[in-house]
């Protein structure tokens, strides 16, 4: 065996046979659903935590005609963002399922996605928690394959790193401990940005491959960035990735507190900077 299977007859140019749109639209024959859009910027909550706490306070109701066999889709506004409305998808964990949830959300008519993951320390910046915005991901998980051919990282696009950071930011590891400077400056919390490692075996995190990636000079760890840029790369479509850096990996008492509402104040607040300045790129209003 010259190369393993994940990486044997791929041809990235070839469209695939099954598809969002189709499985979507036989959900909704099967459930009896309108066809309907979602709206313009959507989030993955990989931990659910934003979602419950949008739920217990009433500011988010399901979508009915969220037709995914796997998920709830919720809307709620929020006030950084002008009260644009979002939709919400939570415990979406892992690099194959949040792929699979991007394909269907984009589908529907999403134009920015935006992912906050729970992740672990590799480089204290700070005491947890705080923020990482993924600049690139290193893509030690299955799915990036099959939508990019084999290379280190997968990485952020480069026009939406300006619009957060400014246009003399860089993915370069020397700018990775740095906050993030343009319209991350308005985030509630300090954002820094760098790289991650992305891995689909939480439990193989092992004192050598931390180490590796300690010497690499990525920040953290966790589970989906790596594949959601090889799609939004290999599908040209935004997505924007954020590390909440919540833990050391349970080595420490007291690990996995993420603050006021499990993260979810302080995560909304960037989601809604986020969505802010890209939707006035857009022109959306």
């Amino acid at each position: 065996m010259t190369d393993p299977p994940i990486l044997s007859d791929k041809h990235y140019d070839e469209p695939s046979v099954f598809t969002a749109e189709n499985m979507l639209r036989e959900a909704r024959r099967q459930k009896a659903l309108e066809s309907a859009t979602v709206p313009p910027v959507c989030v993955l909550d990989p931990d659910g935590d934003i979602v419950r706490a949008l739920v217990a306070t009433g500011r988010a109701q399901r979508d009915e005609l969220w037709a995914c066999y796997h998920t709830d889709l919720y809307r709620f506004t929020q006030s950084e963002s002008g009260e644009a409305e979002f939709g919400i998808i939570g415990c979406a964990v892992g690099a194959a399922f949040a792929v699979l949830v991007a394909e269907e959300l984009f589908a529907c008519g999403c134009r920015l996605l935006i992912s906050i993951t729970s992740s672990g320390q590799i480089v204290p910046l700070a005491a947890p928690p705080y923020f990482i915005l993924i600049e690139r991901a290193l893509r030690d998980e299955g799915t990036s394959y099959h939508y990019l051919p084999p290379t280190e990282y997968s990485d952020i696009d480069s026009g939406l790193l300006d619009l957060l950071t400014g246009p003399s930011a860089s993915a370069s590891t020397s700018s990775a401990q740095s906050s993030g400077r343009g319209a991350l400056e308005q985030a509630p919390v300090p954002v820094y940005r760098g790289a991650t490692w992305t891995t689909d075996a939480p439990f193989r995190e092992t004192a050598t491959a931390i180490e590796r990636c300690r010497k690499l000079d990525i920040l953290a760890v966790e589970m989906e960035a790596a594949a959601l840029y090889a799609f939004a790369r290999a599908r040209e479509k935004p997505v924007v990735c954020f590390a909440h850096v919540t833990n050391q990996m349970a080595q420490v008492e007291g690990d996995f507190e993420k603050g006021e509402a499990n993260g979810s104040a302080n995560a909304l607040q960037l989601i809604g900077v986020v969505a802010h300045v890209w939707l006035h790129r857009a022109g959306a209003y």
